[in-house]
């Protein structure tokens, strides 16, 4: 009864996380990913399982339901794989070690060196007996083995949760390397992870920022008003001014919502805008975000955004009812910058241009997982 109680209770909250991420009460790559975290952690804490392969497939089953609810939001499949990779290593970690231990009860004395050397018609009936023995024992120490390796789990899945929690003090450890005094820095919108950045140079530096307001959702707005609030010097500018500042900007910092496989990323509409202002005048254009958002995919959709729309009523109002039936308003959330546009990305990890992205992925993700 117990285990039916905790099954249903997983169930309920895989549920609840899908029904919120495919109506869109959960945006925001962190959020998403925490979020994801939580509901695999219960997932494995009631689940029942012979082998670590049931449990790898109980957790992709769990992943693909997430992701087919909201594919947009890329940090709850990277969020699986990444769980599935660390799964895996401490259960290879795991039979390794039992296998070390139970070398010496069952490893090469000298007798058994001498018994090696007899007759193959003498030798043949004990090699018969342990083939037929094998099987039966392998399996038996495999699911003993992944019983006892639940806590080592956990302790996997409390790893990512805790590299989540403080993703943005660690991005931030090195903002006073990148940024100096009386340096004029151009951001997009508002992100957690750069303003978290430019609130832990502002510390050692003196600089100014300009914030530029991001319409439709001028979520610029709030992030002048934060990075204001902080006692950095702040400046907020619509978007058209983008490329007439440029001269004067010695540095772009943006937030990204996916660093995809090539280098490229999605992140806030105006990015790619500022981006080849910045790359027309020369001017270093630097990403922060935390290796979560390493996404193991391509821009399959399309050269220049990701095909990922808003409400389009923040831009031409239903009351202009005339003109709303003529056109066709798009509102996308996200732009696609292309790796040529980048100069660095910023990561809990240290730092890493755009060609090395794919190896980053490579090293944090299992192949076998790029298609849950």
């Amino acid at each position: 009864m117990s285990s039916e109680r905790g099954s249903a209770t997983s169930q309920r909250q895989i549920e609840s996380l899908v029904c919120r991420l495919r109506r869109r009460q959960l945006i925001g790559s962190r959020e998403t990913a925490l979020e994801t975290v939580h509901v695999i952690r219960q997932v494995v804490l009631r689940a029942r399982f012979r082998h670590i392969d049931e449990l790898i497939g109980m957790i992709k089953s769990v992943g693909r339901r997430l992701v087919d609810a909201q594919p947009k939001e890329h940090t709850v499949g990277n969020t699986i794989r990444k769980i599935l990779h660390h799964i895996r290593e401490e259960y290879n970690t795991a039979a390794q070690n039992s296998t070390l231990k139970a070398g010496p009860k069952s490893g090469f004395s000298i007798s058994n060196f001498v018994l090696m050397g007899q007759p193959k018609k003498q030798s043949m009936p004990q090699k018969s007996s342990s083939v037929e023995r094998n099987p039966e024992s392998s399996v038996q120490n495999d699911s003993d083995l992944a019983q006892g390796l639940k806590p080592v789990l956990m302790e996997a899945i409390q790893d990512v949760l805790d590299e989540l929690e403080t993703v943005y003090d660690n991005v931030s450890k090195s903002a006073k390397d990148h940024i100096h005094s009386d340096e004029i820095i151009l951001t997009i919108g508002k992100s957690k992870t750069v303003e978290a950045y430019l609130k832990s140079a502002a510390h050692y530096r003196n600089f100014t920022v300009i914030v530029a307001e991001t319409c439709p959702s001028y979520s610029g707005h709030e992030m002048a008003r934060i990075l204001s609030s902080a006692g950095i010097s702040t400046v907020l500018v619509p978007d058209s001014s983008i490329y007439a500042i440029m001269s004067r900007v010695n540095k772009v910092i943006l937030g990204a919502h996916a660093i995809l496989a090539n280098g490229g990323m999605f992140a806030i509409t105006g990015s790619l805008m500022a981006s080849n202002a910045a790359r027309a005048h020369s001017t270093p254009v630097v990403v922060c975000a935390g290796q979560f958002k390493l996404t193991p995919l391509w821009n399959l959709y399309h050269q220049y955004g990701a095909l990922d729309f808003a409400d389009p009523s923040s831009v031409l109002g239903f009351e202009e009812g005339s003109l709303v039936e003529k056109v066709e308003v798009v509102n996308p959330y996200y732009d696609y910058v292309n790796p040529e546009l980048l100069d660095v990305y910023i990561t809990n990890d240290g730092d890493h241009p755009p060609s090395s992205v794919y190896r980053l992925i490579k090293e944090t993700y299992d192949d076998e997982d790029t298609e849950l």
